[in-house]
């Protein structure tokens, strides 16, 4: 179990394996990307700064997010696995990912966060 100062719940990492990729898909969204991790990825896939922006990111604003792809009845990060229903990238997914569920968001929307996250457990 993992728990963060502030969370009222911990989370269980094991649920992942049961989910199916909740926190991947569905509604439109953006997985932003620093530009270390974006490195750390490129080098990982073998790919040049170019070739790997062009098949993975979309700019937003003045940062850069993975692209998505339709999934189901909605979407899923284009690192979704949708055989697999995990993630491609799990070890070199970026911060957003790694942080999640605890994003200050879901201290103020717990029905949307249970929702999504079979993981959550309250303290």
């Amino acid at each position: 179990m993992i728990s963060k100062e502030g969370f009222d719940f911990s989370f269980d990492e094991k649920a992942c394996e049961k989910c199916g990729g909740k926190c991947c898909t569905g509604e439109s969204g953006n997985i932003f990307v620093s530009k270390e991790e974006l490195k750390i990825l490129r080098q990982y896939l073998g790919l040049d700064e170019q070739e790997f922006a062009l098949k993975f990111l979309k700019k937003v604003g003045f940062k850069m997010s993975f692209k998505e792809v339709k999934f189901e009845d909605g979407y899923a990060c284009i690192f979704f696995d949708q055989v697999k229903r995990n993630c491609k990238i799990y070890e070199y997914r970026p911060s957003q990912c790694r942080t999640f569920p605890f994003w200050k968001y879901y201290k103020n929307h717990k029905e949307e966060l249970e929702k999504e996250c079979i993981g959550i457990c309250y303290l």
